[in-house]
């Protein structure tokens, strides 16, 4: 067989375990549970009132325009929805391929510029808990991350060897993420690529990187959608530049305050089961960085400060920010899984083995621990504690059997290239949550089963003292506006109320004229659900 042919052959097989992996990490199971909080039931339905009205300009909401995000998520699920219907699933398809594409990316750009390590590479960056997590999600953090992810992949591969076509993608991908959430994306991808310079000492770089033909891609890109959504609503500006961008960013506006340390164990959490690897990973890069700063900066070492400046800005900048979720570091989180696989890549290409045993065990135990909890997922959710009985001891032998064997793998003769073996507990938990706790997930953080208990599609639906995020459940799985009585919107005709448990009495003085009667109680979320006369 010749070198070309069995490279071909190991380039099929590369290629068709990644998407045996995107495609359960990703898209296994995403209608499992309904959708869950406030963003995911509120984006989707947002999509499908576009698709309703045939509409690519305008996101409404309730008929009503809905200006906090730009439209790319919202493009992604209508074509999603056009294919393949409007169910809670194809919400979700969106960002299963944005985090699909971001994998591959990885793993071509690795192939390229960094040989011998790229479908590992890819795969920490597939299975770690934030990607896997968010690739899951009807939200607008994954079509960021992968396009902002790609796009940064693009200007490095130019930067490596000056060919105009990755930097004609750095534009394109850039643009693409300025639609995905805004400004944040060419912000972020400026700070980095800024910071690499100076601290390179290439300071041609900048300018060299402002090329005229990209900046008008990104323009081609952006400016349609921008421009087209200001013209049709004026206070576009005002709603989603000073008050969902600079206001998010300098006040608490929307109560998501957290202290500034909030996301060191945010991004720990995102790059489980990797964090005590890439940990490893981070303080070599940096002892390196300090040590033989001008020699490094000259070498294939200057892929890795690239990447802990990738990985530190954006944590960095939002950690300033008085508003905080977790979601809005994850275009941080592929950084890190690249230091790793760097970093593994080095010392394989070295035949450097990884002595530190103790390290080796608290990567095993990290890596296999999620185990437990996801096979007991069910409990946890109904009680809010894990139980304590036989069920729960034989959770944590087999983590604890997980543990020990990939321990022994790594300490074996295979070293660190059996690394892989981190992956069965990741798709072990994964299959455990959506086989087994999903329908405790469902009834317990979803409006889908509620809507399907209190049935009658045809009546109106209002709610008391009840969260938002049910608000917005309810209205997707509706496809209707959901009411809220201590907002003063009382239907007039009859309908269907939801209240927390024991609300009868205080529901009867809002309405004294008119017939309240209890139809059934939803015991999973403490609610009852009324029928109310007209």
């Amino acid at each position: 067989m010749s070198r070309d042919s069995a490279s071909r052959r190991i380039l099929l097989r590369e290629i068709l375990l990644l998407l045996c992996f995107c495609a359960f990490l990703f898209f296994y199971g995403l209608g499992s549970f309904g959708l869950v909080g406030a963003d995911e039931p509120r984006y989707a339905q947002v999509a499908r009132e576009m698709l309703a009205r045939h509409d690519w300009i305008t996101p409404t909401l309730g008929g009503q325009p809905w200006l906090e995000k730009p439209a790319l998520y919202y493009w992604q699920a209508m074509l999603s929805y056009t294919i393949f219907g409007g169910s809670d699933w194809a919400a979700r398809i969106p960002s299963a391929v944005d985090a699909s594409l971001l994998v591959f990316a990885i793993y071509f750009f690795l192939r390229r510029f960094r040989s011998g390590f790229a479908l590992d590479g890819a795969l920490m960056t597939a299975s770690s808990a934030a990607v896997i997590g968010f690739g899951r999600a009807a939200s607008t953090d994954m079509p960021l991350a992968a396009m902002f992810g790609i796009a940064l992949l693009a200007w490095y591969a130019w930067q490596q060897n000056a060919r105009n076509i990755y930097l004609a993608a750095f534009y394109v991908f850039l643009g693409l993420g300025t639609l995905a959430k805004g400004p944040v994306a060419p912000f972020l991808a400026v700070s980095v690529i800024a910071i690499y310079a100076l601290s390179k000492g290439d300071y041609t770089l900048i300018p060299r990187t402002l090329w005229i033909p990209g900046i008008l891609l990104f323009g081609v890109v952006v400016l349609p959608w921008y421009v087209a959504v200001q013209l049709r609503n004026p206070e576009f500006f005002q709603v989603f530049i000073v008050e969902h961008n600079l206001a998010r960013f300098g006040t608490n506006l929307y109560r998501h305050k957290e202290p500034f340390w909030y996301y060191a164990p945010i991004a720990m959490l995102s790059l489980a089961p990797w964090t005590i690897l890439w940990g490893a990973a981070f303080i070599e890069t940096l002892r390196l960085w300090i040590r033989e700063k001008r020699t490094l900066l000259q070498s294939e070492g200057a892929w890795n400060v690239f990447l802990i400046i990738w990985l530190l800005v954006p944590i960095v900048f939002f950690s300033l920010s008085q508003s905080k979720l977790p979601g809005y570091i994850l275009p941080a989180i592929p950084a890190g899984t690249l230091l790793l696989a760097d970093y593994v890549r080095q010392r394989l290409k070295g035949d450097i083995p990884l002595r530190n045993t103790a390290l080796l065990a608290f990567h095993s135990v990290l890596a296999a621990l999620p185990v437990a909890p996801a096979l007991m997922v069910t409990y946890i959710v109904q009680q809010h504690r894990m139980p304590w009985n036989i069920a729960t001891a034989v959770s944590f032998a087999i983590a604890t059997a997980l543990a020990i064997g990939i321990t022994l793998t790594l300490r074996g003769h295979l070293g660190l290239r059996g690394l892989r073996v981190t992956l069965l507990p990741v798709a072990l938990a994964v299959a455990a949550i959506l086989r087994i706790g999903s329908p405790a997930l469902d009834n317990a953080l979803s409006a889908r089963p509620l809507n399907a208990a209190i049935g009658h599609p045809s009546l109106a639906v209002a709610i008391y003292r009840a969260p938002r995020e049910l608000e917005y459940g309810l209205g997707f799985y509706r496809d209707a506006v959901i009411d809220r009585y201590e907002s003063g919107q009382i239907p007039s005709s009859e309908h269907i109320l939801i209240a927390p448990t024991g609300s009868m009495p205080a529901i009867q003085n809002l309405v004294p004229s008119r017939r309240v009667i209890l139809v059934g109680n939803f015991a999973p979320q403490n609610l009852d659900y009324f029928w109310v006369g007209p």
